[in-house]
């Protein structure tokens, strides 16, 4: 009787380290170059934006108050991006131990869900601005802002540290049979597709439709408006477009199929064995879930677009940077030609003498 259990112990586990098997090379590469993409642009694109932001924040401004706390939760996540380099240049063997996988996913789910609320914050600090603009005047201070960005940061850390808690770091990492994969671990456990799901109302969908119908009061107010300019207009109708942009380009598809991933655990989770529903699922879902994964990453390079969209500050200090360059360079080159000019004057002298 023991042996028998012993060994079905032995299938279980087996079954559950095959449910999904990564065996291509060049899929590990494309994720590795999507990383090192948004790494590269995320870091530039952020370190530009970094000191116009901050001087408006100085001056009190709310806008310049939430882009200055994406910026911040976006370069926290850029620093742990090589991790993730060093995850798919080794074909998703991560080797850097438990710790360090959880630690690396805490800033990257941390990242996303900060990002999305702060965006839910711009939203609908925008709708209020346009739609109520003497009523809601007295109320914006920067003391609204920094509760607001606090509050987002303080609730979304609190609970994924309590997911890493009660979780014990087991659906994070996964060293079964040498796979050494982090959070790439299958079958889902039921308490994941819990959390997923709740995820997905709660992070996505709830901030979606919160999106939604503040943008949609905006732009229907701004058509309406005779008192704002055509510049003021085009810029409120760029924030819109914009932050909906990113909503939907970085975050809409991986959500989509986490929702159907969870669902689908639902429907099959009494058959996880690798030639079962579910695991045949997944394995043919894996591809396009990473990618959407890694397809996230990218609101860190995204973010800072918007803020050159929407801020004249941030576009007048780009404009004097790069006239400054030009400027250099024409002075650099000015200076060169008039080298060469008292160069080829000093040897017609010399030779005039000869």
């Amino acid at each position: 009787m023991n042996v028998t259990v012993t060994m079905a112990v032995k299938d279980m586990n087996t079954s559950t380290s095959m449910c999904v098997t990564i065996e291509s090379l060049g899929f590990s590469t494309f994720l590795m170059s999507v990383y090192i993409v948004a790494f590269v642009f995320g870091l530039l694109f952020n370190g530009l934006t970094l000191g116009p932001i901050y001087q408006q924040v100085q001056r009190q401004n709310v806008l310049g108050i939430f882009l200055l706390s994406l910026s911040i939760s976006d370069m926290l996540f850029i620093f742990t991006m090589p991790l993730w380099m060093n995850y798919y240049r080794k074909g998703h063997q991560w080797g850097l131990g438990v710790g360090s996988c959880s630690v690396a996913g805490f800033f990257y789910y941390s990242n996303m869900y900060i990002s999305i609320f702060l965006l839910c914050c711009i939203s609908v600090d925008r709708c209020l601005v346009v739609t109520y603009p003497l009523r809601f005047k007295a109320q914006r201070t920067s003391r609204y802002a920094w509760a607001q960005c606090i509050t987002v940061y303080v609730v979304v850390v609190v609970m994924h540290i309590m997911v890493l808690i009660y979780d014990n770091l087991k659906d994070a990492h996964d060293d079964k049979n040498d796979n050494d994969r982090c959070y790439e671990t299958y079958p889902m456990q039921s308490n994941v597709a819990l959390f997923n799901l709740i995820r997905v109302c709660v992070g996505f969908l709830l901030p979606l439709l919160v999106l939604t119908v503040s943008y949609w009061r905006v732009l229907a107010t701004v058509g309406e408006s005779p008192g704002l300019n055509a510049q003021a207009k085009r810029k409120i109708r760029l924030l819109s477009f914009g932050v909906i942009g990113i909503f939907f380009f970085c975050f809409a598809p991986y959500h989509i199929l986490l929702l159907t991933r969870s669902i689908v655990f639902y429907r099959y989770r009494d058959d996880t064995t690798p030639q079962g529903p579910y695991c045949q699922f997944e394995q043919s879902m894996h591809m396009y879930f990473s990618s959407t994964l890694a397809l996230s990453s990218l609101n860190c390079v995204v973010d800072p677009v918007l803020y050159v969209l929407v801020s004249n500050l941030v576009q007048d200090k780009l404009k004097q940077c790069w006239k400054g360059r030009r400027q250099t360079r024409q002075r650099t080159v000015a200076e060169g030609e008039n080298c060469v000019l008292t160069r080829t004057t000093k040897i017609t002298s010399n030779n005039n003498l000869i």
